[in-house]
């Protein structure tokens, strides 16, 4: 379910002293029902989740299509930091956050992890079109339960940053995030513990 930027913005997460300066692009209530306890889970959830391979066929040929365009146009490729991209957050993170752990590698997302609390997790995309941050939350559900949030933190490059995030909207919104919310609510079903035998 989409939520307000209010639902990130008035919760006390580190994210907002080391990137004051980006725009919150979208808030999400993630299905992912669970305890006080299981951000680790949720992340785990991200880390080996198959998206977008297993994804519905549009999902995979947007994916397939934003990269093929990248290459083409070189939004993707390494370059010297100065001439083309702006920094890593690593180099704004406090030391409490630099002595935090991590966070996981992300094998099948172009992210790198910033940092991994008990509550929250922050992931990082450094390309030709964005600066963008993934944020991942775990917070009271209203209902005596908790469940994950995600924001979706972006500061475009330049022009053509502003240009294409305006572009590829409609499609996150109608396609992509939908598809994603369908394959995590399944990821984190059957990585539900099991249910213990009833007592004879």
């Amino acid at each position: 379910m989409k939520l307000p930027a209010t639902a990130h913005i008035l919760r006390p997460w580190r994210v907002h002293e080391i990137a004051p300066d980006f725009t919150i692009e979208d808030v999400w209530a993630l299905p992912t029902p669970g305890g006080p306890d299981d951000l680790p889970r949720l992340v785990d959830n991200v880390v080996k989740g198959d998206f977008p391979d297993n994804a519905p066929l549009v999902v995979r040929a947007l994916w397939e299509a934003r990269w093929k365009i990248g290459a083409v146009l070189g939004w993707d490729r390494d370059k010297p930091r100065a001439a083309r991209r702006p920094p890593s957050l690593l180099d704004r993170l406090p030391d409490d956050l630099r002595r935090a752990p991590r966070g996981p590698e992300l094998p099948n997302l172009p992210f790198t992890s910033l940092y991994l609390l008990h509550d929250e997790w922050a992931a990082e995309m450094i390309n030709g079109t964005a600066h963008a941050i993934m944020h991942m939350g775990w917070v009271p559900d209203g209902a005596g339960g908790h469940r994950g949030q995600m924001a979706v933190l972006v500061k475009p490059n330049g022009l053509l940053g502003t240009a294409y995030m305006a572009a590829i909207k409609p499609f996150r919104h109608l396609i992509v995030y939908p598809a994603l919310m369908r394959r995590m609510e399944r990821g984190w079903r059957e990585s539900s513990p099991a249910t213990p035998p009833a007592a004879a």
